[in-house]
């Protein structure tokens, strides 16, 4: 049987030669400027093909305009000898087809022209006629360039009031639906209540025996939650200021909670890397929330779905459903640990916190909106009023303002070092606005608490809109 071998050597060198001339002659035939013949259906076919794919949309406007304004004669004439069709119920695809620079051109096949009279005028509806032409008239238009928002004025916050009467680091807050006082948790295992107006104490409850680190007021009922390091989860009657029902079910520090606006429900969340949910009146572990890997340090809840969202030290946030005590969607934009969850009060959206960035996100499938860059500190919490304010704040001491539309960071602050405490005391552990929005609450390492609200005499003249929108980044994947 001869091999590849013989089958080589059987052709000359010349041969071989000649054939490689010709192949690279065929090659290059187009650069020379010699055209092989051209076949007039496929150059007809590629004009169609090409005058369907550029002028598509105006096709149909440009015949309806014709057929509605009488043609001049010599420009009929023009139009003849480009081989365009004067008027045509539908120009024909090879019409407006651009022509090749060398070669032959091939005139397109034309279409007889339809007596011009006022009957087939009148059939043309006059509603769709003029849809069309405007959707054609906006297709013409050309489009803006993408432009950002301008960031919404917000006037600067400024220090109110500075209210001292715990014993140790201040972990948690809650304001009242009424607005008429808020409470407070603590290192020092107290949990007081405060009068929103004055600032004055009200109250002191004593139960927990460790620190205080979530807490929530009922607005259907007259009731507050608290949970804390002591693994305790505790219903106070505020009618009687004692305690009328335990959750009893984490196994290790508890570090946060969240009512449900419209269930009675309730969920909590702690180092056991769970979120528990609990019914208020039966004391009855509903679900165990399970999937995260490490301590979930805050949870949000909504009456829409999702109706828990959880954010943990593992990096990743979780959408629940509520129903099915199961994982919808895991979010794991993060890098760093997530602290702090907020939901704005209007918008169907949240906002995550945590030493990377603090990020947008929206509701129900959690797509990423933005991320909120230049907090280079540990986020510990975030806050969020009707007007947009976004306010971040962190384990150095400092507070950062946002747009929430834009991510325009408007302001930054440094609150001021007490008397008597440390430099390094100076962390904000939670925050929270009060039901009006005009006042934000924060609870420091300095063991105060400090009550913010707008300055009534800024105005956009005094304090303007500094806006210098950078170049848009390109997306890291």
């Amino acid at each position: 049987m001869p091999s590849a071998a013989d089958d080589v050597q059987r052709h000359s060198v010349h041969t071989l030669v000649f054939r490689s001339l010709k192949r690279t002659h065929d090659m290059f035939l187009c650069d020379q400027g010699a055209l092989p013949p051209m076949d007039e259906s496929l150059e007809l076919l590629r004009r169609s093909v090409k005058s369907r794919d550029q002028y598509g949309p105006v096709l149909k406007i440009v015949a309806q305009n014709k057929r509605k304004a009488p043609i001049p004669k010599n420009i009929e004439m023009e139009s003849e000898s480009l081989s365009l069709p004067s008027s045509t119920n539908e120009i024909t695809p090879g019409a407006l087809a651009i022509a090749p620079t060398s070669g032959p051109i091939v005139p397109p096949i034309p279409t007889p022209p339809p007596p011009q009279s006022t009957a087939l005028v009148a059939s043309v509806p006059s509603a769709s006629a003029s849809a069309s032409a405007s959707v054609g008239q906006q297709s013409l238009v050309p489009r803006r360039a993408p432009t950002l928002p301008r960031p919404k004025w917000h006037a600067p916050w400024k220090l109110g009031r500075v209210i001292s009467g715990h014993l140790g680091w201040v972990r948690c807050v809650a304001v009242e639906p009424a607005n008429e006082w808020f409470a407070t948790g603590s290192n020092d295992r107290v949990i007081k209540i405060w009068d929103l107006a004055s600032g004055q104490l009200k109250l002191s409850l004593t139960g927990h025996v460790s620190a205080v680190r979530g807490l929530a007021v009922s607005p259907r009922h007259p009731y507050l939650f608290s949970c804390g390091e002591d693994k305790q989860v505790k219903c106070w009657d505020l009618e009687y200021n004692k305690v009328i029902r335990h959750y009893h079910g984490h196994l290790s520090a508890c570090y946060g909670l969240a009512l449900h606006p419209t269930i009675d429900i309730l969920v909590t969340c702690g180092r056991d890397s769970t979120a528990r949910v609990w019914d208020l009146r039966t004391k009855a572990n509903i679900h165990t929330l399970s999937g995260h890997s490490n301590t979930v340090a805050s949870v949000v809840c909504q009456a829409a779905e999702p109706q828990v969202i959880t954010g943990s030290h593992d990096f990743t946030i979780r959408l629940w459903d509520l129903a099915a005590g199961k994982t919808s969607c895991t979010l794991t934009h993060h890098k760093k640990s997530v602290r702090s969850l907020v939901a704005h009060p209007d918008l169907y959206m949240f906002a995550s916190g945590a030493p990377d960035n603090i990020k947008q996100w929206k509701c129900p499938e959690g797509k990423f909106v933005q991320n909120l860059s230049g907090h280079n500190a540990i986020v510990n919490c975030l806050g969020v009023n009707r007007e947009g304010v976004l306010v971040s704040g962190a384990d150095n001491g400092t507070l950062y303002f946002w747009d929430w539309r834009t991510g325009y960071n408007f302001q930054k602050l440094q609150a001021p070092v007490q008397p008597g405490s440390m430099d390094s005391e100076a962390g904000v552990f939670a925050m929270t606005f009060d039901q009006s929005g005009s006042r934000l609450i924060t609870c420091d390492a300095d063991k105060t608490i400090k009550i913010y609200k707008e300055d009534d005499t800024a105005t956009e003249e005094t304090h303007p809109v500094n806006w210098r929108p950078e170049i848009l980044k390109r997306r890291k994947y």
